[in-house]
């Protein structure tokens, strides 16, 4: 059974705050754990660039937001982490997908839909301020999804529509030009905490009511004794409903832990006493992650390398996909005419994978170049599902599949690796 590939976005415009921890890095990082779960990681720097014009704000934002999930426990090594602007194929793809995507539904996307709604109140066109980039945020979002084939999407019930967005844009790309698209799913986690901030409104950097997530230690306690309380004093009865500092609490607490916390509530702890057992709670679960953040911060050679890193493993999936999409679309070699003889001769010399069943019960293939001499045979499988699939990786990556795979595949007698090398190399240049 195939991976299931799960795709997470963090826009790089601000500092990561307690409500990005809870809500979204702790969950992720431990789901990257799972068994059977490809996942995607990538700081969308080119979405910040809708919400900011401040170049270090986001270069700044890029190096917090992969130190603190790297600090977190994020292992690049085995999901895939990258910068959104370090793939290319990424803004290409976006085109591909504008020449699908309706206007109609672009019109109707809550983001456009809420600007155009502020301009009308104010007597404004409807247009004033909006940039293409703000209307086609949903495009680009579309095409960091569809570039990977997401089975499914992390988002908040306000993403939804993202989501049905890049659907309907796949969609309507397959239905023009081939099944090229997995069409993506909504995961929605209805138990995500989402924090309150020191107001007692949701944390968040519009509101300005954060605890950054890696704060000093001493900013942080003066911040979590800013949080809003009731004026009860000490000895009356408190409640746990709507209480920021309960939330809080309860989000970084064991289950056994808020219990007590709540009894305490009812028996009237002081607004003091329950600040200091909130800052207690926060710091014994933050001070390790922000030693390992401070360190990484003073690295940002070493993230840099780790991000450049994941692009390569990215572009790994990326590029030939791209490669596949532009023939799709008919941006191909001028030489290649459909049903002209150049192009079918070109087919005929392609090489040729043989599937076959030996007597055991297991599945092979073997290579065969236009001459018919054998270059290659694989070991068994299973299922010629499993079989079928390494042949699909060999046509797909080439060259890079076959050094990745030797441990399943056989030089026939007398064939160099060049000859096999120089063989799947033409799969690339009949995708190209």
């Amino acid at each position: 059974m195939s991976a299931t590939r799960v795709l997470t976005g963090i826009t790089t415009s601000g500092t990561p705050h307690l409500g990005n921890y809870a809500g979204a890095i702790r969950p992720a990082v431990a789901a990257s754990r799972r068994p059977g779960v490809e996942s995607f990681y990538f700081l969308a720097d080119y979405h910040a660039l809708i919400k900011t014009a401040d170049p270090a704000r986001v270069q700044r934002s890029t190096l917090e937001i992969a130190a603190s999930w790297l600090a977190c426990g994020l292992d690049p090594d085995k999901v895939w982490f990258y910068r959104q602007s370090d793939i290319p194929e990424i803004p290409e793809l976006t085109w591909l997908l504008t020449c699908v995507a309706g206007k109609g539904i672009l019109n109707r996307a809550h983001a456009y839909k809420a600007a155009v709604d502020r301009n009308r109140e104010l007597g404004e066109d409807d247009d004033a301020g909006v940039t293409a980039g703000l209307f086609m945020y949903p495009v680009l979002m579309a095409a960091d999804i569809l570039m990977f084939k997401a089975h499914s999407v992390p988002v908040g019930r306000d993403q939804i529509q993202h989501i049905e967005m890049a659907r309907d844009f796949g969609a309507r790309f397959n239905h023009l030009y081939g099944e090229h698209f997995v069409l993506p799913e909504a995961a929605i986690e209805e138990n995500v905490a989402t924090l309150p901030g020191l107001d007692g409104r949701k944390m968040s950097k519009s509101y300005d009511n954060t605890i950054p997530l890696f704060a000093p230690r001493d900013e942080l306690r003066k911040l979590v004794f800013s949080i809003l309380t009731d004026s009860r004093m000490p000895g009356e009865p408190k409640s746990t409903e709507g209480s920021a500092l309960f939330q809080l609490y309860q989000a970084f607490a064991t289950p056994a832990q808020a219990s007590e916390f709540a009894a305490a509530f009812a028996a009237g702890i002081g607004w003091g006493e329950a600040k200091q057992a909130l800052f207690e709670l926060l710091d014994a679960e933050l001070a390790p992650l922000r030693e390992k953040y401070e360190a990484l911060m003073a690295r940002p050679d070493h993230i840099e390398a780790v991000l450049r890193a994941g692009a390569e493993k990215a572009r790994a999936i990326a590029t030939p996909l791209m490669l596949e999409l532009r023939r799709a679309v008919g941006l191909r070699d001028l030489r290649e005419q459909a049903g002209g003889k150049k192009a079918a001769k070109a087919k005929a010399a392609l090489p040729v994978f043989k599937q076959y069943r030996e007597k055991d019960g297991r599945f092979h293939f073997k290579l065969v170049d236009a001459y018919g001499r054998e270059l290659l045979a694989s070991e068994g499988f299973a299922s010629p599902r499993e079989a079928g699939e390494l042949i699909s990786e060999l046509k797909r990556s080439g060259p890079e599949a076959f050094q990745a795979r030797m441990q399943h595949l056989t030089l026939a007698e007398g064939i160099a690796p060049d000859d096999v090398v120089a063989a799947l190399a033409a799969f690339a240049e009949e995708g190209a």
